[in-house]
C-alpha cells in the first residue's frame, strides 16, 4: 500500500501536462461535459497505469491510485480550464492584453499551486503522515516538478488561446472592412443611381417652369448637401445621428419636392435627444429610400412614413406603410438590408429588426453609443 501510494504522487506530473493540454477551453453543454469527463477517465486510467504498474496487483491499490489521479487531473483541469474561461469573459486578450497576461500568470500559478498542494497534503492524510512534511526538503520536488510542468503547458495553452482570438479578431476586422467597404460602394452607386439624379432634376426643371426660384434654389442646396454628405462619410464607420438625421431631412426634402402630397413623412425627433448616438453612415436615409422605392404613393392616398426614438431601448424605428410595387428590372439589387445588417453584426451584438406588423413595415436600429 506504501508503495502504491507514494507511487501515486508522480502520476499528477502526467496528468498535469496531459489534461489542460487536451482542453483549450472548458466545455459549454451536457454533451460535452460527458465527452470530457470521459477523455479524463480514461486518460487517468493510462496514466495510473505507466506511473504505478505495481498496483495492477492489488485492485484496492489500483483504486486509490486510480481515484487520486482522476481527482489530481480534474482540479488541474478544472483551474486551467473553466477559470481561464471567466477569465476569457471578464478580461479578453484583445481589450486588455497586460492586465489578461499578469491575471493568467496568477491563476495558473496561484491556482495550480494551491491543487497540488492540497493533493499532497491529502496523500500525506491517507498516509497518516504529519502535515509538517508537506513543507520539508523531501516535498519540495514533488510540488515543485507538478507546478512547472503544469504552468508550462497552461502558458502554452494560453499563448494558443490568445492566438486563436488574435485570429478571429484580424478575421473580423478583415469582414467589416470588406462589409463596409461594399456597403460604402452600394451607398454611393444608389446615390447617384442615374434614376435618383433623373428624378431630381426633373423636379429641378418643375420648379424652374414653374417659376418659383425660391425653391428651386433651396432644392439644389438641399441636392448639394445630400451629395456633399455622401462622400463625406464615405469614409467613416459611424456618425453621430445628429447629422444623419439632417442628411435625411434634406433627402426627404428632395422626395417631398418630387412626390408632393403623396408622401406623408412624421420624424420628430429633437437634436438635444439625439446627441449620445451614432449610426451608420446612410443607415436611416437607406431606410427612407427602401420604402419610396418598394411602396407605391398616391395624391389621394399617400404613402405614410414615421421616424421614432425609443431613448430607453437606445433604438430608432422607421414604419411605413405596407403597400408593395412592382420595381423595374435592376432597379433594385436587394442588398440594402443585408449589408446595413452585416455592417451593424460587426458594430454591435444588438441585431437589426425587421419585420410587418399590422399593415406596417418596420425596422428597427440599434442606435451606438460611443
Amino acid at each position: 500500500m506504501q508503495t502504491s501510494l507514494s507511487a501515486a504522487v508522480a502520476a499528477p506530473d502526467s496528468s498535469a501536462s496531459a489534461i489542460p493540454n487536451a482542453f483549450r477551453a472548458a466545455p459549454t453543454s451536457l454533451r460535452a461535459l460527458g465527452r470530457t469527463v470521459r477523455i479524463i477517465l480514461v486518460m487517468a486510467l493510462g496514466i495510473s497505469v505507466l506511473m504505478n504498474p505495481s498496483a495492477l496487483h492489488s485492485w484496492k491499490a489500483f483504486a486509490i491510485t486510480y481515484a487520486y489521479t482522476v481527482f489530481y487531473s480534474v482540479s488541474l483541469w478544472f483551474t486551467n480550464g473553466y477559470v481561464v474561461e471567466w477569465l476569457n469573459r471578464l478580461y479578453p486578450w484583445s481589450a486588455q492584453p497586460l492586465r489578461r497576461l499578469l491575471l493568467t500568470l496568477a491563476v495558473s500559478l496561484g491556482g495550480s499551486a494551491a491543487v497540488i498542494v492540497g493533493m499532497n497534503a491529502l496523500l500525506l492524510l491517507i498516509q497518516h503522515e504529519p502535515m509538517a512534511r508537506l513543507w520539508s526538503g523531501a516535498m519540495y520536488w514533488q510540488v515543485l516538478m507538478p507546478l512547472i510542468i503544469t504552468v508550462i503547458v497552461s502558458l502554452f495553452n494560453h499563448s494558443r488561446a490568445f492566438f486563436f482570438q488574435w485570429r478571429d479578431a484580424a478575421v473580423r476586422a478583415e469582414r467589416l472592412e470588406k462589409e463596409t467597404a461594399v456597403a460604402r460602394l452600394d451607398s454611393l452607386r444608389r446615390q447617384v443611381d442615374p434614376h435618383f439624379l433623373f428624378n431630381s432634376l426633373n423636379a429641378l426643371t418643375s420648379l424652374v417652369e414653374e417659376n418659383d426660384p425660391a425653391r428651386a434654389v433651396r432644392f439644389i442646396r438641399q441636392l448639394s448637401q445630400v451629395y456633399r454628405y455622401v462622400l463625406d462619410s464615405e469614409s467613416q464607420e459611424m456618425v453621430p445621428l445628429t447629422q444623419e438625421v439632417r442628411f435625411a431631412e434634406s433627402y426627404l426634402y428632395l422626395q417631398k419636392t418630387r412626390l408632393g402630397n403623396a408622401l406623408a413623412v412624421e420624424m420628430d425627433l429633437p437634436p438635444a435627444v439625439l446627441a449620445p448616438y451614432y449610426v451608420p453612415p446612410l443607415a436611416l436615409q437607406l431606410l427612407l429610400e427602401n420604402v419610396i422605392k418598394h411602396n407605391a404613393a398616391f395624391q389621394a392616398n399617400p404613402l405614410r412614413v414615421s421616424v421614432a426614438l425609443d431613448p430607453a431601448a437606445h433604438t430608432l424605428t422607421v414604419r411605413n406603410t405596407l403597400r408593395p410595387r412592382r420595381l423595374a428590372p435592376g432597379e433594385s439589387s436587394g442588398l440594402g438590408l443585408k449589408n446595413l445588417a452585416a455592417r451593424y453584426a460587426f458594430l454591435t451584438n444588438k441585431p437589426l429588426a425587421i419585420g410587418e406588423e399590422a399593415g406596417e413595415f418596420v425596422v428597427t436600429l440599434p442606435l451606438l453609443v460611443l
